[in-house]
């Protein structure tokens, strides 16, 4: 009992560092490819449940990655973005109602799915930015509530992607049209 009670100690204390596998996976096609994302129900289940129910009801089909910067992110989930007549007002669509933040301490890594949002930290609707690469200024401060775990090869694509600049001035705008064709919510396939 003795050499048991330390190692008990130690397994509580991981505990909180150990990931939760959910059961469920979103597969991502776009008109690059495919990626599929595993969700992070334990430290983000609102923003995650909200994720889901906008992909079953077909919310994302046919929107478009309307901001990408090599080395940093590629951002969807915009409504407007199906309508080209829309283009100066892409980046501002949402699905009529926000959600509330769930900061938590998972770091902004390559292939993290996280909440964009506005200045406001309670602003975050229907759109999320895929991670190219560390940016730890993020940390706690948007939402990560996933990660790719399928599609290393169609992230590196879309990263690659040509563009210009923004009416913001950064170049960001893709100057062709990188299609989120249908987001999936699916049962995990076991190993």
């Amino acid at each position: 009992m003795k050499r048991l009670f330390p190692l008990l100690c130690s397994l509580l204390l991981a505990l909180p560092t150990l990931r939760a596998a959910s059961d469920e996976v979103a597969v991502i096609e776009t008109s690059q490819g495919q990626i599929v994302v595993e969700f992070w129900p334990e430290v983000a289940p609102k923003t995650v449940a909200n994720f889901k129910k906008l992909a079953a009801a077909g919310f994302y089909d046919g929107t478009a990655f309307h901001r990408i910067i090599a080395g940093f992110m590629a951002q969807g989930g915009d409504p407007l973005t199906r309508d080209p007549a829309q283009e100066a007002r892409w980046g501002t669509g949402d699905p009529g109602y926000k959600i509330e933040a769930e900061f938590n301490a998972r770091k902004h890594e390559r292939g993290v799915l996280s909440m964009a949002r506005s200045q406001d930290p309670n602003s975050a609707g229907s759109q999320f930015f895929l991670m190219f690469g560390p940016a730890p200024f993020l940390d706690g401060k948007y939402t990560g509530f996933g990660q790719l775990i399928s599609g290393e090869e169609t992230l590196a694509k879309i990263e690659k992607t040509p563009v210009t600049a923004s009416a913001g001035g950064e170049p960001s705008k893709p100057t062709e049209r990188v299609e989120i064709k249908s987001v999936k919510i699916v049962p995990r396939k076991s190993p």
